[in-house]
């Protein structure tokens, strides 16, 4: 029986790497900061299938995914996938409620996007938020407006690179200034006129990840990897994790959607030696608008 990685996975506010194994469903190991963690990839990455209602369905074709994907689906899969999804709009007449939220990620880098009310604040943890607050609650339609309204009157984009985001967290400010910036954007978002009447405005009320992802003292990102390999291994202390990210203590980073489709074998006296390639210095935080 062959247990595939599915990626990190916040359960109960905390990380974890998930796991499937074709008829024996999902299960998940707790990630701790500070352990020493070696693991290689084994054999061929593959397609992870579609997940839809808490149940994952495997790839009929039982396809192949390159190394370097940022996605662990066929093409054939991915359409399937898309083919009932919030984000591709293709579940208008979901009638679940949904809530708009604004999420600070470091100085200069917002974003304004909306989740299922039932995911709680999963959706902020899987985007690696470290700062953020809700905005609204209502129909799924009502949240989509206010998102593109806000959007468009504010000048917040629809999405921020995983890249940008981990080049900024070991030189974040204190957590107050961090729930004073989210309290001045909130104000300025309820400021604005022509919010859907269906959508209940909520009030301020700031959440800091900091703790939760374990960024005090974050070492500064040196290396990132680009792509596992059958056989490569990656090694090191887990100082931290973030969305999909871990950070070890030797600066180096591993978006963990990339070891997705794998199977991951102990690989303890290894050291990293997968693709990696250099994190730039100064990753710059710039974004145009009033976020």
């Amino acid at each position: 029986m062959t247990w595939r990685c599915t990626g990190i996975r916040w359960s109960g506010g905390r990380p974890a790497v998930g796991w499937v194994a074709d008829g024996r469903g999902e299960r998940t190991s707790p990630l701790l900061y500070g352990a020493a963690l070696a693991f290689a990839a084994r054999g061929e990455r593959s397609c992870l299938g579609v997940r839809r209602a808490g149940k994952r369905t495997p790839c009929p074709a039982g396809a192949a995914v390159p190394a370097a994907a940022g996605n662990a689906q066929c093409p054939e899969c991915a359409r399937l996938d898309r083919s009932f999804s919030v984000a591709a709009d293709t579940r208008a007449g979901d009638p679940r409620p949904y809530r708009v939220y604004l999420a600070w990620f470091g100085p200069g880098l917002v974003k304004v996007g909306i989740t299922a009310e039932e995911r709680g604040a999963a959706r902020l943890l899987e985007q690696g938020a470290v700062a953020w607050s809700w905005l609204g609650r209502g129909p799924l339609m009502a949240g989509r407006r206010t998102e593109e309204l806000l959007r468009a009157a504010l000048g917040v984009p629809d999405r921020i690179p995983y890249a940008r985001k981990r080049a900024v967290r070991s030189r974040l400010p204190a957590a107050a200034d961090r729930a004073g910036a989210v309290a001045a954007l909130h104000a300025e978002a309820a400021a604005l006129e022509g919010w859907p009447q269906s959508l209940e405005r909520l009030p301020c009320e700031v959440v800091d990840h900091g703790t939760v992802f374990a960024l005090d003292g974050l070492p500064d990102p040196a290396r990132v990897v680009t792509a596992m390999a059958s056989g490569g291994a990656v090694a090191g202390r887990l100082a931290a994790a973030a969305g999909p990210d871990l950070h070890f203590s030797d600066g180096l980073v591993l978006d963990t959607r990339l070891l997705a489709g794998w199977e991951l074998v102990a690989a303890a006296g290894r050291t990293t030696d997968v693709p990696v390639a250099a994190v730039p210095s100064g990753g710059g935080a710039r974004q145009d608008g009033l976020f």
